[in-house]
């Protein structure tokens, strides 16, 4: 009797078991397919489902039954018959996630593991040789590996990210033949269209003609254009370096964002390489560089050329240890990205936190990063909690799964003083190329600032600022907070001859606004009109802002630095203005070491003293770096997650490793500007569910916050957006916000202390 995979699609048809098993090993021996790939992709393709060919299952495909785990019993014949313990871990994982080794150990005892289920299910059937029987005759065989990938049960950082390599490839041939079968029509199945290839020589012909015409319109005397010269020179050279790990240090206003494109497409010519993934640590950076890249190629190679990616929260959280036959655990995992595109732009929060994930959905994009430039952007703002298993987990991603990783920033942190620590968990270590000759010459050639700094202890609160600010007709000031951004803008506003001159930007406006906001300021300061910004941090890494005077809340140096990228960023005057400032209310944000890291740049201005201390000087960004990794104790920070390493404790290590400990949702707002989108996802929301469709058309106008408490009265202003077919159950990282009068034409969102609460 035939047997099948999933239940009927919208034209009656059921998915052939025999058929779902072959083009999944397929699938992921095609995405392990280079000189670095590990050879047991197959193998956990073809034996993945095996537990469908159990009696139970093909009923509960009629609805008769139901809490039933069939991917066990192929987790155990990879490991008992066929020794391949990356298999067993890939195929136990496909649904319920990556296991500790402990865990799976377990199963090595079918009948002892049944009667005590870790998440409660049945096995759909604990015979093996009854399903291999059933999957011979299927037609189907499966040969034992000739070199499993891992020989002990050992398994180092880098072996974990192998094996997250393997579990990567099977996710994704799984997810896309599913989605295939229920995207099927009268002729059968129906597979997405692959993303397009890098096409990498066209591409830099295209950045070339689009550099030469920037070149032509600059001065050639003038000290910027003289550097972005430079600095496309030295990326040119390094790109026929070999594949491995490099540092781009390079001022603020120097052209990073093209000239590591042209590095990476470059190198990508030179070796062969498939994909950029370009790493941002801002939203608005993140927005930036997106439409620079589409601006650049959209036109030459379509819509799908470049992809733009952002946070980790967008699926929902990955958590289920249920049947995974339930509808909305299927949409939810069809609906993740898998990076199928030559250009990706995403956060650092989604490329890291991904790279220690034990999910299915977070995981499933990996096997895309090998034979990869992997470019990130403004590294300075990496976690240093974090940052030993962070270094370890790229050095090997460069060194074995043929790709290169780039470190770019105007503030290098001494990364190579963390080495010592780095060599125990990768054997490669740290020790990365510079693809700037002469960093600081090129620092030099681009002093375009004078810094004012406050003496120790010289607090200022908001109405003396906002006096000091108003004496500029052109003024740009950084807070650490949304709430001190708010009330910095009110007291502005309140002494402003021309409120509309006073302009606000955070994270609390939707992508649309913000966007909007920006071309706003910049046309005033082309204009040469009165214009007052106050943001938060958002907009001091990489924003292309040039504002002649600018004031910064005290803040880690890098920080301070970033900022006064914002300042004279294209050499127009001889020297602008950035003073630095303590507000009487100094509450920090809780990004972690963010406290301690200002605590250092104080403590470097009381020792060096205001009048020497010079941050264009390579020396002082150095030692500040050293005393932060002295004090904070990376390592001994992140001894819980060294520990889940040590014990190859993958849900341990994900969970350790969080660049954001808080989870977050996403909300669409009613952005005034943009209302006829707004009514348009609404009605998509309620009358057609979740897809990655109304994803994408919804970013322009989300807003990401903290998930708030279950008894904060936001949550009567939101209306969940549910899964495609599954009215039933609510989505719980997408929300609709229903209250316009919350919507800030300046602020952004803004909800009220009180809402009246919806009854459930």
């Amino acid at each position: 009797m035939k047997k099948f995979a999933h239940s009927e699609n919208r034209w009656g048809v059921k998915h052939s078991l025999r058929e779902h098993l072959t083009r999944v090993a397929d699938l992921a021996e095609e995405y392990l397919l280079n000189g670095t790939s590990p050879p047991e992709g197959r193998l956990a393709g073809l034996l993945h489902d095996l537990g469908k060919y159990g009696n139970l299952f093909q009923r509960r495909l009629e609805g008769k039954e139901s809490g039933l785990d069939h991917w066990t019993v192929g987790a155990w014949m990879a490991m008992a018959q066929y020794k391949s313990l990356a298999a067993a871990f890939t195929i136990y994982g496909h649904h319920v996630g990556l296991p500790s080794f402990q865990e799976l150990k377990r199963i090595s005892k079918l009948a002892e593991f049944e009667k005590n289920h870790p998440y409660g299910l049945r096995l759909s059937d604990s015979d093996c040789e009854r399903l291999m029987a059933r999957f011979t005759e299927d037609g189907l065989s499966v040969d034992k590996p000739a070199k499993p990938i891992f020989t002990s049960n050992t398994l180092s950082l880098g072996d974990m990210l192998d094996q997250r390599r393997i579990f990567s490839a099977l996710t994704d041939a799984d997810f896309i033949d599913t989605e295939a079968h229920f995207n099927g029509d009268e002729n059968g199945k129906v597979y997405r269209e692959s993303g397009p290839t890098l096409q990498a020589e066209k591409a830099l012909e295209i950045l070339q003609v689009e550099l030469d015409c920037l070149s032509a319109n600059s001065d050639p005397g003038n000290a910027i254009t003289r550097v972005r010269k430079t600095l496309l020179n030295n990326c040119l050279d390094a790109a026929s370096n070999s594949t491995g790990l490099f540092t781009l240090t390079a001022p603020t206003g120097s052209g990073k964002t093209l000239a590591m494109l042209v590095f990476a497409l470059q190198h990508a010519v030179k070796h062969k390489l498939r994909r950029v993934v370009m790493v941002i640590p801002y939203l608005t950076i993140t927005e930036q560089t997106a439409k620079i890249y589409r601006d650049l190629f959209e036109a030459h190679f379509g819509p799908h050329y470049v992809l733009e990616h952002h946070s980790l929260a967008g699926m929902g959280k990955e958590d289920s240890k249920a049947d995974a036959e339930q509808e909305q655990e299927r949409q939810r995992r069809l609906l993740s990205e898998n990076w199928d595109a030559p250009i990706v732009i995403t956060t650092s929060v989604q490329m890291l936190e991904s790279l220690f994930s034990n999910r299915p959905s977070s995981c499933r994009k990996l096997h895309r990063l090998a034979e990869s430039v992997i470019l990130f952007d403004e590294v300075q703002t990496l976690p240093l909690h974090l940052s030993v298993p962070t270094l370890a987990a790229l050095s090997h991603l460069a060194h074995q799964w043929r790709s290169s990783v780039v470190f770019s920033t105007a503030t290098q942190p001494a990364f190579q003083h963390l080495q010592s620590q780095v060599i125990p968990l990768v054997e490669t270590g740290w020790q990365p190329h510079e693809i700037v000759s002469q960093p600081q010459q090129m620092a030099d050639q681009l002093r375009r600032v004078t810094y004012h700094w406050p003496e120790p202890n010289q607090q200022t609160d908001w109405p003396e600022l906002a006096q000091n600010i108003e004496q500029q007709a052109q003024a740009l000031c950084i807070v650490n907070l949304k709430k001190h951004a708010k009330a910095l803008w009110e007291t502005l506003v309140e002494e402003a001859e021309d409120e509309e001159s006073v302009l606000h930007l955070s994270t609390n406006l939707c992508a649309a606004h913000r966007q909007q906001v920006l071309e706003e300021v910049r046309q005033k300061l082309d204009d040469k009109r009165p214009i007052t910004l106050v943001a938060t941090q958002c907009v001091e890494a990489g924003v292309d802002i040039d504002f002649p005077a600018v004031w910064r809340s005290i803040a880690p140096l890098d920080a301070i630095i970033q900022a006064a990228g914002r300042c004279n960023r294209e050499g127009k005057l001889e020297k602008g203005e950035l003073t630095v400032f303590i507000p009487e209310d100094t509450p920090y944000p809780p990004m972690a070491g963010y406290l301690q890291a200002t605590k250092i740049t104080e403590h470097l201005l009381r020792t060096v003293g205001t009048t020497n201390f010079d941050p264009h000087q390579s020396e002082l960004i150095q030692r500040y770096y050293r005393e932060l990794y002295d004090l904070g104790r990376p390592s001994e920070r992140a001894k819980e997650l060294l520990n889940a390493i040590k014990n190859v404790d993958f849900p341990e290590v994900a969970q350790q490793y969080r660049l954001i400990k808080q989870d977050s949702i996403n909300i669409i707002v009613p952005y005034t500007e943009r209302s006829s989108l707004y009514k348009e996802l609404l009605t998509e929301a309620s009358e057609q569910g979740l897809s990655q469709k109304w994803i994408r058309k919804a970013r322009p106008l989300t807003v990401s916050l903290y998930r708030p408490k279950a008894e904060e009265p936001i949550w009567g202003a939101l209306q969940p957006v549910n899964y495609l077919r599954t009215p039933e159950n609510k989505m719980t990282d997408w929300f609709v916000y229903l209250r316009k009068e919350d919507y800030h034409p300046n602020l952004g969102l803004v909800p009220p202390k009180q809402l009246h609460l919806w009854m459930a």
